[in-house]
């Protein structure tokens, strides 16, 4: 009895442990296996007008999660010129969520990136290892069309 104890306790703390206070739900991929999709939610640090869900693979009882993920992100809020003039406006952009898969350094990130020319955030999700021979990944767009920092077509080119 007492060792069925300690087992119960294991698991519950292990299960317990993949929780966060930005989980959305938890959806189990069948019976007989330990393998869930997690939803998380966050906001966007320097653009908090923006709130973004991502799905992951979550297999507790193995040593790397699989590279899955997807993302999707809204306007939840005003975006305003300030936010977008404090953000990394670079090619590769900036990671804004990170969240570790392996024991093994993979990791799940996304990215902000900003389309200047279409007036567009642009959220990229993807693992930093390489899963069945390819980048798994997927995309997600936030539009400033309605927006305090839309800027009217030829904004860029007016000199």
């Amino acid at each position: 009895m007492k060792k069925l104890l300690i087992v119960a306790a294991s698991l519950s703390a292990l299960l317990l442990a993949g929780c966060s206070d930005k989980e959305v739900a938890s959806v189990s991929l069948g019976v007989f296996t330990f393998k869930d999709i997690k939803l998380d939610a966050f906001t966007d640090p320097q653009v908090p007008g923006v709130t973004c869900h991502v799905a992951y693979i979550n297999s507790p009882l193995q040593l790397s999660d699989p590279s899955n993920s997807s993302v999707s992100c809204v306007k939840t809020g005003e975006i305003t010129q300030a936010m977008i003039d404090g953000i990394d406006k670079s090619a590769d952009g900036e990671v804004v969520f990170k969240k570790s898969q392996s024991v093994f350094f993979k990791t799940l990130r996304i990215r902000r990136i900003f389309d200047a020319k279409n007036q567009t955030l642009v959220y990229l999700s993807y693992s930093t290892k390489i899963a069945n021979g390819s980048f798994k990944h997927s995309i997600s767009s936030v539009p400033l069309w309605g927006s305090q920092a839309y800027k009217p077509e030829g904004y860029l080119t007016k000199k």
